[in-house]
């Protein structure tokens, strides 16, 4: 079996689509089962969203009422009326939906050797049992790894030499250091990996590492963002 066939079954194995909110919020993760999307056809004009909206910065957090406010077209009304419905979805089911105009992130320029921010492969880590949701509308999408084919940063040995040399304490306080700056978050993708699209207008359930999880987290990136199209991502 070829490498690239056994990184296809790997990724199959860790998500799945399903066609209904109930169903993507219903759906257990556990083991290495870490990531279910709802998948759409999404109509309408995101893109008019987009253009009409105005940014306060790299990223804008746009709410509600923002987004009643804009003079649309049909296209865009219907674009409207599904961030809407899904705010209001997430809402009644206890989650805290956020709808984000990105431009681009903040970037861990401080460490050029080990940057933490979210264009790094990463995993999201909560003190309490949670998932993360997201759903990009318009722009690049978000991309996950198979956990197979992602190796843990810090347990690289020049990596964690490295690390090692810059932290003055002892191998247990070297632990906490690498949580403490988030160091232990962070993936590379082995040779060969390819990472998946997680696609526009779907709906995901993402694991996440919290005390008592009994699931592989989820490994993802947010993606370079294409000059001239920011992201407009729903998150939460």
């Amino acid at each position: 079996m070829s490498g690239r066939t056994m990184h296809a079954i790997s990724m199959k194995r860790q998500a799945k689509y399903v066609h209904s909110f109930d169903d993507l919020v219903s759906t257990t993760l556990r083991g290495d089962f870490n990531a279910v999307g709802w998948k759409r056809d999404l109509q309408g004009d995101f893109a008019e969203i987009v253009r009409k909206l105005r940014p306060e910065g790299n990223i804008t957090t746009i709410e509600p009422e923002d987004l009643q406010e804009l003079s649309l077209s049909e296209k865009g009304a219907q674009a409207r009326e599904t961030i809407v419905n899904d705010m209001a979805l997430l809402t009644a089911h206890g989650a805290d939906p956020v709808l984000n105009l990105i431009h681009s992130y903040d970037r861990d320029d401080s460490n050029a050797f080990f940057p933490t921010d979210v264009y790094s492969f990463h995993m999201d880590r909560s003190p309490v049992p949670t998932h993360t949701l997201l759903c990009t509308y318009h722009g690049r999408p978000s991309e996950r790894l198979a956990n197979a084919r992602a190796m843990q940063k810090v347990r690289i040995p020049e990596i964690r030499a490295r690390l090692r040399a810059s932290h003055e304490g002892d191998d247990e306080s070297f632990e906490t250091y690498l949580s403490e700056h988030f160091y232990d978050l962070h993936y590379q993708p082995v040779a060969g990996a390819r990472a998946l699209s997680l696609g526009v207008g779907h709906l995901w359930k993402l694991s996440v590492d919290h005390p008592g999880s009994g699931v592989l987290p989820c490994v993802h990136r947010a993606p370079r963002e294409k000059s001239g199209q920011p992201r407009l991502l729903l998150i939460c």
